[in-house]
Order: C-alpha cells, then sequence, then structure tokens
C-alpha cells in the first residue's frame, strides 16, 4: 500500500490556541462540514472562543455570506477543551496557534508529536517564524508546515503554505486540497524565508512609510490617505506585478534607475521603537500614531469589513 492510499482523508481538525485566530480558523472548518475541537489553557478562554464563534458565524449570516443552516450546523461541530489529548484525538489536521513565541511552540508540538500519529499534519498559523525552525527536535518534521491565515480569516481568502525543506509533498498536498475544499486560496511559498511573503512585502512598505515621516516628507495622515484612496484602491483589484505590466516595464525599469538606491535600507525603525517605549502600542492600547477611542476603533473596523465584504461578494460575481 502506497503512502496516498494509508493516509486517511481529514474529517477532524483540532485548533490549538483558540484566540483572535484560532477560533475564527476553527469556524471556517466547522462551516465546511468538519468536526473542530478548539483548545486552550483555561476553561474561560475556551468558552469565549466558542461564544465569539458563534457570534462571527451568526453575523457573518447577516452579512449575507453563509446561510443560518450552515451557522447551527457549524456551532454544533465545533466543541472545547482544556485537555490537549481530547483535543487531537482522531484529529488528522492540527492548526497551531498559539502566540508568537518560539519556545512555547516547539514545547505545544513536542506534546503533540506525543500524542499523535505521524500521518497527523501540524499547520502553524505563525505570522513569520520558519517551519524549519519550529520542527526542530520533532521525530517526524516531515508532517509540519505553516499554513499562515490574514486577519480576520474568514473575510480574506489567502493563505500561505510554507514547507520547510524536510516537510514531505504529501504532506503539501493534504494541505492545499484541504484549504481549497474550505474556499480558501492557499499560496505556496516555495523556499522558507522570515515573514513569508504578505508579511515582508507589507514590512517593506511600513518601513519606507516610517522613514518618510520620521524625514518629514510628510505627515503620518497625508501617508495613510496616499496609500488607502490611492495605490491601496488598485492594490485591491491588482497584484504589483500586473500594475508594473500595465504602466509597461520600461517605465517602472526608468523609475527603478533613481528611486531605488534612495529607498529606505534601515535595519532599525526609532519612529516605532518609540511608540513602544512610550506604552503607545495601536488600537489595543487606545492610542499608537492615533487615538483609538473605543468609538472609533468600531467605525475604522466596521469600514474595513464592510468593504472586504463587498469584495467577497464581487469576487463571487454578486
Amino acid at each position: 500500500m502506497d503512502e496516498q492510499t494509508a493516509t486517511p482523508p481529514v474529517r477532524t481538525i483540532a485548533v490549538i490556541g483558540a484566540g483572535l485566530m484560532g477560533h475564527a480558523i476553527g469556524l471556517e472548518f466547522a462551516l465546511h462540514g468538519y468536526g473542530v475541537r478548539l483548545y486552550d489553557v483555561t476553561a474561560a478562554r475556551v468558552q469565549a472562543a466558542l461564544e465569539r464563534a458563534r457570534t462571527t458565524a451568526v453575523w457573518l449570516a447577516q452579512q449575507g455570506l453563509v446561510t443560518p443552516d450552515q451557522v447551527a450546523t457549524a456551532t454544533a461541530r465545533l466543541s472545547g477543551t482544556t485537555e490537549l489529548a481530547a483535543a487531537v484525538f482522531d484529529a488528522e489536521y492540527v492548526a497551531e496557534a498559539v502566540p508568537e513565541d518560539l519556545q512555547l511552540k516547539r514545547r505545544v508540538y513536542a506534546d503533540l508529536e506525543r500524542l499523535c500519529p505521524p500521518e497527523v499534519i501540524f499547520a502553524s498559523n505563525t505570522s513569520g517564524l520558519l517551519p524549519s525552525t519550529l520542527a526542530e527536535g520533532l521525530l517526524h518534521p516531515e508532517r509540519l508546515l505553516v499554513a499562515h491565515y490574514l486577519n480576520p480569516p474568514y473575510l480574506l481568502p489567502v493563505v500561505e503554505v510554507v514547507p520547510s525543506p524536510r516537510t514531505s509533498q504529501l504532506t503539501v498536498e493534504r494541505t492545499i486540497t484541504l484549504l481549497r475544499g474550505i474556499g480558501k486560496r492557499p499560496v505556496l511559498v516555495r523556499s522558507e524565508v522570515p515573514g513569508f511573503l504578505a508579511n515582508r512585502l507589507q514590512a517593506a512598505l511600513y518601513r519606507e512609510a516610517l522613514a518618510l515621516v520620521a524625514r518629514g516628507v510628510a505627515s503620518i495622515d497625508d501617508i495613510d490617505t496616499v496609500v488607502r484612496d490611492g495605490i491601496g484602491r488598485r492594490f485591491g483589484v491588482l497584484g504589483p506585478f500586473q500594475i508594473m505590466d500595465l504602466a509597461g516595464l520600461d517605465v517602472w525599469h526608468a523609475i527603478g534607475a533613481y528611486l531605488a538606491a534612495d529607498l529606505s535600507t534601515a535595519a532599525e525603525l526609532p519612529l516605532l521603537a518609540e511608540r513602544v517605549a512610550q506604552g503607545a502600542l495601536g488600537a489595543k492600547a487606545g492610542r499608537g500614531f492615533y487615538e483609538w477611542p473605543p468609538d472609533a476603533l468600531q467605525e475604522v473596523t466596521t469600514r474595513r469589513d464592510r468593504a472586504l465584504i463587498e469584495r467577497s461578494r464581487f469576487d463571487a460575481g454578486g
């Protein structure tokens, strides 16, 4: 019997870490017919995740993205536990979404390996840690890869699939097939690099934005305006290579000849470091580059979600 034939189909999903991303990842699988167990370290966190998943499902139905019947069946498929062994019992796919702490993740994987047969896939939602680093010490590193969702995962279809050099092709293929089956758009990152694709591209933009403010070239608000109401609108429908093609590669080559050398290559970001040192951590702290009273945060997230919903309908031909 070959490996493909011997590998059981995925029916049950375990999500380890039921926070902001974990509960939403679990919900998406439940909406598409999978049994899902959410795991976290306290009963309060597990209960909060289940309630948040139900609330999100109802909200998606109100937006017309799922049906009320899907909400009912999905919430019935979701369960939670504080026992790791119970969470992964008979699961064929384990989605890890614990905090971005390498040592914590390694401890989790060491525990998982003791509990799960070798054919069970371990998929990390890390934002940038290398899968080869996560897999160090595992007896079966071939089963581990990264499946990195973007937030909010129920409105953004892309998932970055990042294998390590030791990840098996079967693990990659099974993960991509699974993700496509729930309506995601998996993108294969062929060679592991810190930050993968989305965060590296975002980081390049953020570094230049911070540098422009530090140089006094423009205000924070004006830079946000240019991105949000200018280039961001194009990026909502076209990728960078499509945009370069439409403008003409000769044009971009000429621009690059004088502009590339003037772009920031800073290894440190003092403007960002200053905000962090002041405790201005962004919306979660009430202030960052902007002030974030509750009504402003609600307005911005509502506007973001409304735009993403419209894009989902556009993609669906609605």
